[in-house]
């Protein structure tokens, strides 16, 4: 840890004062030898879990072949046949094509990028406690300022912030809709914006679910002004909500989504998705980068695909949710600064407040992490307030580790208050 703090820079903070030796799966060791259980998921990057066999075989057999030659300069077929996979993935009943690149900031860059293209718009509506990204242009829609916006202004400008839906923190849909029309009437006129950009469930903003409704009245608003609806998936995507895209289960289908994180299973790629005709829109030239859409990452991601496939992932996502939230209410029911516990499909979190009031109590979600992590179970907390503990564990845990990880969550509420 000397070393580190002597060589890398503070901004690169660390949730646990710990270096990994090995993993598999959802557990990991330490330098030191002790076992961890792993319900961080590096972020929700391990939906397959920790060295997950078949994704392994698939990259070292790539390794074999080639690393890398550039897409826009000799093609090859694995970035292929992924785009044709998520291309039929992916809701609406319309063409598609799919862009890859390498990081999720990267993904969402040029879903922008390319909905300004295709509208000849530069408006952007993103929403109040969204996250996405650490680039000048994805912090600019990021809807926290600390730590993430902290110091790095000015921003790129023609980036609007609406409500989102938040009825535990009295938003409802109506007025969050009421606040998109507001930017309409006050920030820029609906004919100058070109996308509205939400996350299906907000990530760092706490695993707020955007309701159904709120998605349905946000896609009027947008097909009356010719706007287009991003769907920023870059953590809710791969299956951590119980459905591949968390949009497939939205009564309407976004013209982009941006995905990445655990779409290969560790290894770094990303993407966007959308309406062929939107994909379109950028010249030649207009879109990609040195290591987009890298052949290790491809293999990655095509394996990924196969173990849900194979193993029922989708199905065990849901059982999964299941299983955490029913064993978090209960824990609520003991420990009463448990205001909510929400979720959707493995995409699960409790929300912390101050006994008998919405206060919320960033202090005790501290100590909560810490406690745990002492114990061996290593989570994340999140949220504008810092209140909310979240569950990101792959979804190729056993019930047995589940199990093991929520009687640490219930030692360590006790432990600490």
């Amino acid at each position: 840890m000397a070393r580190r703090h002597a060589a890398v820079p503070r901004g690169v903070g660390q949730a646990h004062q710990i270096f990994i030796a090995r993993a598999k799966n959802a557990e990991f060791w330490d330098v030191e030898g002790k076992r961890y259980i792993d319900f961080a998921g590096g972020i929700a990057v391990l939906n397959t879990g920790h060295l997950h066999p078949g994704v392994i075989d698939a990259v070292k057999a790539q390794l074999d072949l080639y690393t890398h030659t550039c897409f826009q300069v000799v093609a090859y077929e694995p970035y292929v046949e992924l785009a044709e996979r998520l291309n039929a993935l992916a809701p609406g009943q319309f063409p598609k094509k799919t862009l890859f690149l390498t990081t999720g900031a990267e993904a969402v860059e040029n879903a922008v990028k390319i909905a300004r293209a295709h509208t000849g718009r530069p408006g952007i509506v993103a929403f109040t406690g969204g996250y996405h990204g650490r680039t000048l242009m994805t912090l600019g829609m990021t809807g926290k300022v600390a730590p993430y916006k902290t110091g790095f202004g000015p921003f790129p400008g023609e980036v609007f912030h609406a409500l989102f839906p938040n009825p535990l923190h009295g938003v409802s849909v109506e007025r969050a809709l009421e606040s998109v029309e507001t930017i309409f009437k006050n920030d820029i006129e609906a004919s100058r914006v070109a996308a509205f950009i939400l996350e299906p469930v907000q990530g760092e903003g706490g695993f707020y679910v955007a309701p159904d409704e709120f998605v349905v009245g946000l896609k009027k608003l947008a097909d009356k002004h010719g706007i287009l609806l991003i769907a920023d998936e870059v953590q809710t995507g791969a299956g951590r909500t119980g459905t591949w895209f968390a949009c497939e289960q939205w009564s309407v289908a976004p013209d982009l989504i941006t995905t990445a994180k655990s779409l290969a299973g560790g290894f770094p790629i990303s993407g966007v998705v959308g309406r062929a005709e939107v994909m379109d829109a950028p010249a030649p030239g207009g879109l990609g980068g040195t290591y987009a859409g890298s052949p290790i990452g491809c293999a990655a991601a095509i394996a990924v695909l196969k173990a849900f496939e194979d193993e029922q992932l989708l199905a065990r996502s849901r059982a999964v949710g299941a299983r955490l939230v029913a064993a978090l209410q209960q824990i609520a029911r003991d420990h009463k600064a448990i205001g909510d516990v929400r979720g959707l499909g493995a995409m699960v979190a409790v929300e912390l407040f101050e006994p008998g009031t919405r206060t919320p109590d960033a202090e005790l979600t501290r100590q909560v992490v810490a406690e745990a992590a002492r114990r061996g179970l290593v989570l994340l907390s999140c949220g504008t307030y810092g209140n909310v503990i979240r569950v990101l564990v792959p979804l190729t845990a056993s019930d047995a580790l589940l199990d093991e990880g929520l009687r640490i969550i219930a030692d360590s509420f006790a432990a600490v208050r």
